[in-house]
């Protein structure tokens, strides 16, 4: 059986209503009871694992949460930071007065407390700040306000209608490949971690400190972003929603996240669950 699980969080863990199922929720508990590690690997900010952190009881069971894309791990028990990759501040400050240059794009970035943004109303602000707890911070220039604070942000999001980010792709990146990783994980997200940072990178980080082999790993992901983590893995399962690219590259499909893809999925790889 494998040893650790790795789940990405919306649409994957969660159903189209960010919610966990119970049939999820109790598969994910039983294998947990059995001395599997589950893992939460999100582009979500850190704040926004906690609900399902608390709802898969992560913390009775040394679960561990990979947050920002790979770019932090934290101990669900201890509440200890493993590991961070914060952008240098001159790269962050730098890459976000560029991104000024594309005006019909929405820059989302945060402290841990605060997304800022000049105007609330943007694309898919109201959306994170719902999602990953975090309270909103008008500012008059997001650059300004980072430099200001002093802090150095995990990752840099970029948020737009998909008929106008897409286009723009090469544009955003141009002049910082060899600074920043870049992946697409939503139709409307670009996101920017340090270069090399990566939810697979982070899941190798997390495998060598439990002496956990790559064979033993089950990573599930619907989107561009959990890529490299199904490729990581032993075993990667696509949900039956996931992007063409992941489907075409996984080692199984199973259902999606609104048919309890995982606890599907599980009960044909855990005798115990069947």
């Amino acid at each position: 059986m494998y040893k650790l699980i790795a789940l990405d969080l919306d649409g994957t863990l969660n159903n189209d209503e960010k919610k966990i199922t119970p049939k999820t929720r109790e598969a994910l508990l039983s294998v947990q009871r059995r001395g599997v590690t589950v893992v939460l690997a999100s582009g979500r900010q850190a704040p926004g694992l906690r609900r399902e952190a608390e709802t898969l009881c992560l913390k009775d069971h040394h679960g561990l949460l990979l947050s920002y894309n790979g770019g932090r791990i934290q101990d669900a028990t201890t509440g200890e930071i493993l590991f961070d990759c914060s952008l240098k501040r001159d790269t962050a400050l730098r890459f976000l007065r560029h991104l000024e240059a594309y005006p019909v794009l929405s820059p989302i970035v945060d402290d841990g407390e605060f997304i800022f943004t000049t105007d609330a109303s943007r694309h898919k602000v109201q959306d994170e700040s719902r999602n990953n707890n975090l309270k909103i911070k008008i500012v008059e220039n997001i650059a300004d306000a980072v430099e200001a604070r002093g802090f150095c942000p995990v990752k840099i999001l970029t948020a737009a209608p998909n008929e106008i980010l897409v286009p723009r792709l090469a544009d955003i990146r141009r002049g910082f490949e060899q600074e920043l990783s870049f992946v697409q994980s939503a139709p409307w997200f670009y996101e920017a971690t340090v270069k090399g940072v990566s939810k697979s990178s982070s899941l190798a980080k997390i495998c060598s400190r439990l002496g956990i082999n790559q064979h033993e790993v089950m990573a599930f992901g619907d989107a561009q972003n959990d890529m490299g983590m199904l490729e990581f893995a032993g075993h990667g399962v696509a949900m039956g929603n996931a992007c063409e690219e992941l489907k075409a590259m996984a080692d199984e499909i199973t259902l999606s996240n609104n048919e309890d893809g995982i606890a599907f999925s599980l009960a044909h790889h855990y005798p115990f669950l069947a």
